[in-house]
């Protein structure tokens, strides 16, 4: 049995961008991109905006409350799209959970 999004990221634990992993803009694709060693992802408006609040430092439910504050939208929305966003991102290494 595998796990599910929710199981490998609940709301209390913390995600965060591992070494070497950072998000910046590039100015010539007016685009923001993730970029880890060897590889590089476009991210679109809500990609980056979810990132712009993983801190490692706020819980997953943190960062959902925020977006959802931010954005006037349901937070229940809010964490699915982001869960599995961010879960996808674990699975390329790109992410780093730890408990809080």
């Amino acid at each position: 049995m595998s796990a599910t999004p929710t199981d490998r990221l609940p709301d209390d634990a913390v995600p965060r961008l591992p070494r070497g992993v950072r998000v910046k803009f590039d100015a010539v694709r007016s685009t923001h991109m993730l970029l880890a060693p060897e590889r590089a992802v476009r991210l679109d408006a809500v990609a980056a905006a979810i990132l712009a609040e993983t801190d490692g430092v706020r819980s997953f439910g943190d960062v959902v409350a925020a977006l959802a504050a931010k954005y006037r939208a349901p937070a229940d929305r809010i964490a699915s799209d982001a869960r599995t966003f961010l879960v996808g991102l674990m699975d390329r290494r790109m992410l780093e959970v730890t408990a809080r």
